[in-house]
């Protein structure tokens, strides 16, 4: 099959396909053609060795990929939950889903609901799992204000909706060219940059939860606008979050059930209650391509790789 490999840390230009071998499934496991592959923006600060103390890669070959959707090929032993032929979600923990197959644990996947679109599917594990910890960790309450930073992006635009779901206000930090598609989503767009501070204080009186899924100094902003450290969640900002006390919120919380929590978003976007754009599509072999427009932060919603 054909696999996007890297032997070295740096920017996108590492990235390589290459023939590699399918792993069959065994006991527990099965083996899933690949239609369609998400990209995160953590996938980056991997390849690039930002975060090697935390992810670090195995070189020489080492993957990249968590999110894909795709149908069933094959069932290890034991599998007797899934079926050949089935449309599944799931996410590789093992950086391996920009790849023709995937062969992973049963349990990583779950059925993909009828309606929802296969582009969505893949883009769906990461985000979806890693919005509703946030959510879960700041805890909105209906009447309240929660903040949002990059609310545009996939985590964003979800853990945005999944806060108003709560009966919370929601404001949303993103530029210009997002703002409609936040305001059609009933996020309040408010826009980043120079003076952020104070138009946040203009948009609510009081800012009572904040979701940073940016970094670059966000923290601070929602710690200046008097929202309490453990109210304050972030995806991206470690050494900031530990100097202030504040939760760092990494893939899922310990009391979620992640399959749950992913089957019931796909459910939820399947019927059009919640929306996860998908603002670009790229081929397979433009998978660098795809990752420098990623690294750009620009645009609303997902970008995926089409696979098969």
């Amino acid at each position: 099959m054909k696999a996007v490999r890297f032997d070295e840390y740096g920017d996108s230009s590492v990235l390589h396909i290459r023939d590699v071998n399918v792993i069959p499934p065994t006991s527990g496991q099965v083996l899933v053609k690949v239609q369609y592959a998400g990209i995160n923006p953590g996938e980056i600060v991997i390849r690039e060795g930002a975060m090697r103390d935390f992810f670090p890669a195995r070189f020489p070959g080492e993957g990249q990929g968590s999110d894909f959707a795709g149908s069933i090929v094959e069932l290890g032993t034991g599998v007797d939950h899934l079926r050949v032929g089935e449309a599944v979600i799931g996410m590789s923990d093992k950086r391996s889903a920009h790849a023709e197959y995937v062969t992973i644990a049963a349990n990583r996947v779950v059925p993909m609901p009828k309606g929802l679109d296969p582009r969505v599917a893949a883009s769906l594990y990461v985000a979806a799992t890693t919005a509703q910890a946030t959510v879960d960790t700041v805890a909105p309450q209906p009447g309240e204000t929660v903040a949002v930073s990059a609310a545009a992006g996939g985590v964003g635009i979800l853990a945005s909706q999944l806060a108003r779901r709560t009966g919370a206000d929601v404001i949303g930090i993103a530029g210009p060219s997002s703002a409609q598609a936040l305001r059609d989503l009933g996020i309040q767009p408010v826009e980043y940059g120079e003076g952020l501070v104070e138009r946040l204080r203009e948009a609510a009186p009081r800012i009572d939860a904040f979701i940073d899924c940016f970094g670059h100094g966000y923290v601070e902003t929602a710690l200046d606008l008097g929202v309490a450290p453990e109210r304050v969640a972030t995806i991206v900002d470690f050494g900031t979050a530990q100097r202030f006390g504040v939760p760092v919120v990494v893939g899922t919380s310990a009391a979620m059930d992640p399959t749950a929590v992913v089957s019931r978003i796909a459910r939820l976007i399947a019927a059009g209650e919640l929306s996860l754009p998908i603002r670009a599509v790229y081929p397979f072999d433009e998978v660098r391509a795809a990752y420098d427009d990623l690294a750009t932060r620009h645009g609303v919603g997902k970008i995926v790789l089409s696979v098969g």
